[in-house]
Parts: structure tokens; sequence; C-alpha cells
């Protein structure tokens, strides 16, 4: 059987991972990571919608940028991401805030095309001269089809305000894969949380798919194409989702969160690895959200969605400072002020060793 080095340099793309040596098994324990975020408050909150995802960027003149996922709260958590969610823009002058509505980037087509609803998971970076914006939709949200219908689009602009233009038409890089011998075929959940990496002159761009594990396809150019590896790029045997990757230490990171306890239920996960693909080593990436706020019982709690024994933070993004970690922002289904809508919360990182 073909290793999985072997498997890259045939796609084209081997001078990304080409004298990379592959990182050994095993896990770390200590916390450190998940230490070192300390809680802000809130950093999106809109009257009338219910907010997730939000992916963060600075421009050129050091405004913060928040591209956030988005619905009226009269459709509910759900069904209402899957059918009304929108990618809105937000900008703020400050990481912390406060950040003002500027434009609604993404919507579905409302027409018979792949991405008709629920545009979410956005993810923002910057390549080269342009912005990427990275998102998934739905054609169908009532269930089945979905959620195996779930696909991964892209849209560039030149800039933060757009507009944003769908790469190759209709924007879609990334559907489950045809061939029945890749680990998410028929994926029963499709492919989702689009977390983009540039590395070594190629562009890693990671997801969730089957059995909540998560995967890579790999491409030479931002656009594309995408080839996807055969096999899940995380051990993990129960639940995480919602990856974030960036570099750090000189290592491939991914922050997921830990649904149903690796380490502890409900929390985060700092994934990493040594070449980006195999993820093997972790430890704790952020806590549960009544373990950075002792006194969160007097703020009379409200949850929207998720279970009331884990008050837990998901779909971590981090902003960087300097190749560092320094901010994260988070989406919850409990709005700890007890609020009529979920709304995101921003950390800030301890840098200081």
């Amino acid at each position: 059987m073909k290793s999985r080095r072997d498997f890259v340099k045939n796609l084209g793309a081997g001078a990304l991972f080409s004298a990379i040596p592959l990182m050994a098994a095993g896990h770390k324990s200590d916390a450190s990571f998940a230490d070192r975020w300390s809680f802000v408050g809130v950093a999106i909150q809109e009257k009338g919608y219910h907010i997730w995802c939000t992916s963060p960027i600075i421009d050129d003149k050091g405004k913060i940028h928040l591209f956030v996922s988005r619905w009226p709260r009269e459709f509910g958590v759900d069904p209402g991401w899957r059918s009304h969610s929108e990618i809105a823009h937000y900008v703020g002058d400050r990481p912390e805030g406060p950040f003002q509505f500027s434009d609604i980037a993404l919507q579905g087509t409302g027409k018979n095309t792949w991405d008709r609803y629920g545009m979410h998971n956005p993810a923002i970076h910057k390549v080269e001269d342009q912005y990427v914006l990275l998102y998934i939709a739905n054609d169908d949200y009532h269930q089945p089809p979905h959620p195996a219908n779930q696909n991964i689009g892209m849209a560039v602009s030149k800039s933060l305000d757009g507009p944003w233009k769908k790469i190759n038409g209709d924007g879609k890089i990334l559907t489950p894969p045809s061939s029945p011998g890749y680990w998410n075929y028929k994926a029963k959940n499709g492919v989702v949380n689009p977390a983009l990496l540039p590395y070594r002159g190629g562009f890693l761009l990671y997801f969730k798919s089957e059995n909540a594990k998560m995967g890579i396809a790999i491409a030479e150019k931002i656009t594309g194409p995408y080839v996807q590896f055969p096999a899940p790029v995380t051990a993990n045997e129960k639940r995480i989702e919602d990856g974030y990757a960036f570099m750090y230490n000189d290592q491939v990171c991914m922050l997921t969160t830990d649904n149903d306890g690796i380490l502890k239920k409900g929390g985060g996960l700092l994934w990493r690895s040594e070449d980006g693909i195999h993820f093997n080593s972790y430890e704790a990436g952020f806590k549960l959200i009544d373990e950075y706020i002792t006194d969160i019982s007097l703020l009379k709690p409200k949850w929207f969605y998720g279970s009331k024994d884990r008050m837990k933070f998901e779909r971590p993004q981090v902003l960087m400072s300097q190749g560092k970690p320094a901010w994260l922002y988070v989406a919850s289904g409990c709005n700890i002020y007890g609020g009529d809508s979920t709304v995101s919360y921003v950390l800030k990182f301890n840098n200081e060793s």
C-alpha cells in the first residue's frame, strides 16, 4: 500500500511535503494553552438575529473585520441556520469591539443551485493581493437530504467590503469524494467547517466530514483544484468539529471542539502536527465557559442550543498577531447574559511565557 507521502506526491504537490518527517502517535494532557485564554465579553450581538460563526481578519489600516453567520431568530436555531443563514460583515477599531454592521457578504441564491440555502461557516483570509472567503451551503435544508448535501465554496474579492466573486462560476470547491475507498465516501454530513492554511507554497484545506473527523484537501493554487486525501488527518474515535488551522511554534496547529470528552467533554482541543497531515498529538485548547467566568450563575444564562450540562464554546476562530494567537472568537448555544438570541464571544490570549 502506498504511504501518505507517496499519495501527496502523486497529487503533483509533492514539493509541499518532501523531506518532512512524520509525527509519532501520542498526546499531551497539559492544559497550558487553554489556561492562557481570558474571557473578554460579547463580540457580536444583533437585535432580531441569532449569531454563530465569527471569522476575524485585520486590514491594512489596523481595523478588525468579522465575517459572521447570522439568521433571523424567528426561524429558531434549527432549522434557521440551515435555511436562512447568511454571512454578514462587521467592522471595529479594536479586537474586543465594539463592532458595527457593514454589509451582507454572501446569501443563499434562492435558486436551483448547490448553495440555495444556508450560507454558513465563514472563514476569511488574505492571500497575496486578494481576500478569500470560504463558506458552506446546501440546496435543500429539509432532512433528508440535509446534512449530506452540504458542500464547501469559495469567493474572492480585492476588498473586504466586496463585491465577492464566486470562483469557477458557482463557488463550489469541495464535495464528498466519489471513490468508495475514501474515508468520507457518501458522508452523512457532507463536507463542512472549512479551515484554510497557506503552507510551503501551496494550500491546505481542512474540513469536517464522516464520523466527526477532520480531513484535508490540497491545492497548489488558492482557487484549486483541491484534491482530497483518502484518510482522515485526526486520530479521534470521539466526535470533534469546527477546526481552525494556524502555524504556531513552527508546527501546524488545529483548534477544534471536544464534543464527547477526548480530554474534556464540551471543551476544546489543540491538535499539533509536524507535516500538516498527521494530527496525533493534542492538548486542551480552551475550557468551558463557566471555567472562565466563576460567577456566571448571577448572569441568568439562557440556552438556545445544546445541553445545559455543557456550557460550551463552538466554532473557534483565531486572530493572529505577529505569528502568535492573540484573540479567540467563538459561538455558543448559551447566551450567558440571558438575551433573546445567540451571540458570539471574544477571548484574549496571554502570550507571555
